[in-house]
């Protein structure tokens, strides 16, 4: 996202990003019901939808879906299962060797919880994951995340504060923290 936490949502930054997810979403649309083994035709819409050639031995199993695409920076050798969802606006990063389960989501974008500004901004943070993790299936990666290198994130975790190197993380515990 910007330099500024908040994004209005009538702006038109806003309109820009509105306008490049329904373009992407048209390309991931196409790019899920191509043929399996159409490498040349996935390759072709992938490069449209993150701007540029994927990196050395990166693999992306379709389902997959991203909401700006831009803004999802791959090292090589990115490794990324089925129904995977990247909310990338404000940013990810995938370091080296880094593997993703089924169904993962990454999300960097969100609203403030107040609910009169609710419908007003966006908020976000980027998302960075260093080298050699592992993002175990269904896990939820929150904004403002980082996930230290050779970090394990189990099945179904919600990942919401960052991650030191060389850990294990567990849980998807909701907790309520205050109440209006």
């Amino acid at each position: 996202m910007s330099s500024d936490p908040l994004m209005r949502i009538r702006s038109a930054e806003f309109q820009a990003m509105a306008d490049r997810v329904l373009r992407v979403t048209e390309l991931t649309s196409r790019l899920n019901v191509l043929p399996f083994e159409d490498e040349a035709g996935r390759a072709a819409l992938l490069e449209q939808i993150l701007g540029g050639p994927l990196p050395p031995k990166v693999t992306i199993y379709p389902p997959f879906y991203t909401d700006h695409g831009l803004r999802l920076d791959l090292a090589p050798r990115v490794f990324i299962n089925q129904n995977c969802t990247f909310l990338d606006y404000a940013g990810i990063r995938l370091g080296e060797r880094v593997m993703v389960g089924p169904k993962v989501t990454f999300i960097t974008s969100g609203h403030p919880v107040d609910p009169g500004e609710r419908r007003l901004y966006l908020t976000g943070g980027p998302i960075d994951v260093a080298e050699n993790v592992w993002i175990g299936a269904g896990a939820t990666i929150l904004p403002g995340v980082t996930i230290g290198r050779d970090a394990v994130i189990a099945a179904g975790a919600v990942v919401a504060d960052d991650v030191p190197p060389a850990s294990l993380v567990t849980g998807a515990k909701a907790t309520v923290r205050r109440r209006w």
